[in-house]
């Protein structure tokens, strides 16, 4: 082929044969996209840009329209839309229209709410755009992926997801896993103008590579995409789904009975079948998949927030059960700023320059944190102007060590290298005469909890001489110990992970508090074997792991998961996505590679461990949360179904019209997805599903529900000798009233008052009660009720409310028994408090908690404080 030298026909073309670019000779393929090993100038990436289009994968966005009108399809639609047929056949219109509004309303709050979600998604994934080295005008500079060209060029690092597909120029070999793209386990080696793929990454090695192809043409086309829509269903989902199905199977069983028992008495089939479908959908749970992704989505803008970004919605609910944590040292439990210390020297080499050696070593443009170190560690940053970096090999995981070819001013050329110790010692000639003295001051600066940074250099010939050990002290992140106690308090055990010795582990584990049983990973041996029950109970005892390497990770979480743990990981790098992925929850810190955050579900903006049990503080939130809308949905659908089955059966008399249940639907679905935006107390253990306590505490409840309506229908019959059209409107306006207090009492598991609702659910449940209350004053589609007996009805639900309060307790005891009283009393036995005072402390403390809703644990010390106080007065 022959060479375009017209750089300006040459930006007019496409780089649309993809194979031709990917072999073509690097000459001709500079030539051809108008390029050179210096990159682009901005105007010119600009003008490509526009021409070119965005370096991403178009998604292909559903029709508005045609998604609104596929809430009209479906299994619930259509029993719905039934019930508007039917009532137009039977020339009932005000049921007609109500039950129409209905089907909207639905429609409408669905396609808002989940159109509100994915608007806050796609923000969030914004936020996790990957960033690129790229050259412009002469420098480097860190615009992101989307705004790549063909004919830019790139750097490409240990870590990096490629952003585009590119050719590669001079440099050293790099290693890159295509697993991702063509499923190779192994990854490849990629040598000076070979092509890369967007979408693999790069293991080990750093390279300038030229972009031929961007978005839509590249070789692999979507394969880029950095964060995955997550199709999984998790734990949390399922048993909300299973609690839908459940009500599902008992509305239509109960329906079933109504239309036999109507069969055999001869009742008017079309009106009996109208109103079974429209009690089967205000019985089945129409609202709860909108309530489910309404809770999840304003979990994650609470989260992004506080500077964590949720790739995966699920994982906020996986986050609720995490009771284990492996946390990375560095950074996370550490500040990860390293100071350097005395360093110790070999044959009396001067300290300047062992420092001065392991600064050659070190490149600043990575900011890496050793290399931050030891640079700002020299005296004189001029000394080095008079060496000329030639050549420099990063640090990878691997080999553990950075490693540079210099050449002098008077023109003589050398190596130098620092890394681990062990690593630089068996490179070291030298090695046998240093070694007892090297470990000695390796393992006492490691008794002090310095890291030791191991520094070489070889001649010409390419002997390398040991030259000094460098200590680095990485003090542990002020909040660090706080937050480490406070996850113990919450039923977290935290694991550190390093790859330091043992001895600076155990230091840094002191310091923060945590328990010295630290394990060296270095004994585990092979990741893939079959561990023995002994070691798999140390690594499930152990405070923290030293010694790690990335396949160690996956290894410990395997076996605790085998234990029956729900783990979350941190993790930094690109040897940590498999841990990452096989965590429960993955989290990927702050500073963390391309690759790292791919395989993360949370994405950590800021340092630190606060934010991670902020993360699992607002998914026990959540929790909390949709464990009180299963209560309240089951417990409304038995009473609504069972009060109205043995009205049907026991009777013979609809207590309430289809047009009333319809209303009754649409008011309690509006009013509950507020709960999404509520104040709740999470618990201090990790969150799971407790099937026997909710099914349990909803069926007291709901049974209660059923007796009190009943007991409103024999006032309203037998004692002040209403007719039917009157008690049906007031029976409508109980089943409203108790039905919206009803939400208040499952919201908490102590009083009613334990716990402030948000003023939005106040809001929610204020406002749908004032339409339902003027719908029965006024009679909208029913006979008017008037104001003395709204009045009346709202007293009786009201001393209902307040006796099903204490059932409610009485409920929790019997489904749910605590240990709050045993670690009260081992709280204030702990304490020197007079023998005979204990007993009282503990009851008193106990009564508190039953106060505060018994979901304070946290607060442990405060009630026994405040008990304290109360019996010491008397």
């Amino acid at each position: 082929m022959k060479p375009n030298t017209d750089q300006s026909k040459a930006t007019e073309q496409k780089p649309d044969a993809k194979d031709d670019l990917k072999a073509l000779p690097m000459l001709e393929l500079q030539a051809k996209l108008g390029a050179s090993p210096e990159g682009l100038s901005q105007a010119e990436a600009q003008k490509r840009l526009t021409q070119y289009g965005p370096n991403e994968i178009e998604e292909n966005k559903a029709n508005p329209f045609l998604k609104f009108l596929s809430y009209f399809w479906g299994p619930i639609p259509w029993m719905i839309e039934a019930a508007v047929i039917l009532s137009a056949v039977d020339r009932h219109w005000p049921d007609f229209a109500i039950i129409l509004l209905l089907l909207v309303a639905n429609a409408v709050v669905g396609f808002w709410e989940e159109h509100q979600a994915g608007n806050a998604i796609a923000a969030l994934k914004a936020k996790l755009a990957i960033k690129a080295k790229v050259k412009r005008d002469g420098k480097w500079t860190n615009p992101e992926a989307r705004d790549l060209v063909p004919g830019d060029v790139i750097l490409l690092r240990l870590g990096d997801i490629v952003p585009a597909d590119a050719r590669l120029l001079e440099g050293d070999p790099v290693e890159v896993d295509q697993s991702a793209l063509t499923g190779e386990s192994l990854p490849v080696t990629r040598k000076a103008g070979e092509a890369v793929f967007s979408g693999s990454i790069i293991r080990t090695g750093e390279i300038d590579a030229l972009v031929y192809a961007t978005g839509k043409n590249t070789y692999f086309g979507k394969t880029a995409q950095l964060v995955q829509e997550a199709q999984t269903v998790s734990h949390f989902q399922r048993a909300v789904l299973k609690i839908g199905n459940y009500l599902i199977i008992l509305a239509v069983t109960l329906v079933a009975v109504i239309i036999t028992v109507a069969l055999f008495r001869g009742d008017p089939m079309l009106t009996t079948l109208q109103f079974a479908l429209v009690l089967t959908v205000a019985a089945i749970p129409v609202a709860m998949p909108t309530v489910l992704s309404v809770t999840m989505a304003v979990g994650a803008r609470s989260l992004a927030k506080k500077e964590a970004i949720v790739s995966r919605l699920a994982a906020i609910e996986e986050l609720a059960g995490v009771d284990v944590l492996c946390a990375d040292k560095t950074g996370t439990l550490t500040q990860n700023k390293l100071t350097l210390g005395d360093p110790f020297n070999v044959d009396g080499i001067p300290t300047e320059q062992v420092i001065l050696n392991a600064a050659l070593a070190s490149r600043a443009d990575n900011k890496d944190t050793i290399d931050l170190a030891v640079l700002g560690a020299l005296t004189n940053h001029k000394v080095l102007d008079d060496y000329q970096v030639l050549h420099f090999q990063a640090f990878d995981p691997v080999h553990k060590r950075t490693e540079a070819t210099v050449k002098r001013a008077d023109g003589k050329v050398f190596k130098v290298t620092k890394g681990a110790p062990q690593v630089i010692l068996a490179l070291s000639l030298n090695v046998g005469e240093i070694k007892p003295v090297v470990e000695k001051a390796i393992n006492e600066f490691a008794a002090r909890g310095f890291r030791s940074l191991g520094v070489a250099r070889a001649d010409q010939e390419g002997q390398w001489q040991f030259l000094g050990v460098l200590p680095l002290f990485d003090p542990p992140r002020e909040e660090a110990t706080a937050t480490i106690a406070t996850a113990r308090q919450m039923g977290v055990k935290v694991k550190m992970v390093t790859g330091d010795a043992l001895a600076i582990a155990q230091e840094t584990a002191k310091k923060l508090g945590m328990g010295v049983n630290i394990l060296d990973a270095g004994g585990f041996g092979d990741a893939k074997h079959h561990e023995t029950a002994q070691l798999a109970e140390s690594i499930e005892k152990a405070d923290g792991f030293a010694q790690v390497f990335p396949e160690h990770k996956f290894h410990i979480i395997d076996v605790l998961q085998k234990r029956g743990h729900i783990v979350g990981m941190t993790g930094d790098g690109v040897n940590d996505a498999p841990a990452l992925k096989k965590a429960d929850c993955g989290i990927a810190v702050s500073g963390a590679t391309d690759a790292a955050r791919a395989a993360a579900s949370i994405v950590l903006m800021t340092t630190g461990l606060t934010v991670i049990i902020d993360a699992i503080k607002e998914s026990r939130k959540i929790f909390q949360r949709m464990n009180s809308y299963a209560i309240y949905r089951i417990t409304e659908t038995l009473r609504v179904l069972l009060f109205m089955t043995l009205s049907i059966l026991v009777f013979n008399f609809y207590p309430v019209t289809a047009v009333m249940i319809v209303m009754l639907a649409l008011l309690n679905d509006g009013a509950i997805l507020s709960i999404a935006y509520d104040n709740v107390h999470y618990k201090d253990k990790p969150e799971a599903w407790n099937m026997h306590m909710v099914l349990g505490v909803s069926t007291v409840l709901g049974v209660i529900g059923v007796v009190s309506a009943f007991g409103l229908f024999y006032l309203g019959e037998r004692v002040f000798h209403l007719d039917r059209a009157h008690i049906q409107t007031l029976m409508y306006l109980k089943l409203s009233v108790a039905g919206h207090l009803t939400i208040f009492l499952t919201r908490t598991r102590g009083p009613f008052w334990s716990i402030r609702p948000a003023p939005i659910l106040w809001i929610a449940v204020l406002g749908t009660q004032i339409v339902a209350t003027l719908i029965a004053v006024y009679g909208l589609f029913m006979t008017p009720l008037g104001w003395g007996w709204v009045a009346f009805v709202w007293g009786y639900a009201l001393v209902w409310f307040l006796l099903n309060d204490r059932v409610k307790l009485l409920a929790y005891r019997v489904f749910d028994p605590t240990a709050a009283p045993l670690l009260v009393k081992k709280q204030i036995d702990a304490k020197s408090v007079p023998a005979d005072m204990t007993p009282q402390i503990a009851k008193r403390a106990y009564e508190l908690y039953e106060q505060r809703g018994r979901q304070e644990g946290h607060a442990v010390k405060d009630w026994e404080q405040q008990a304290e106080r109360e019996v010491r007065k008397k």
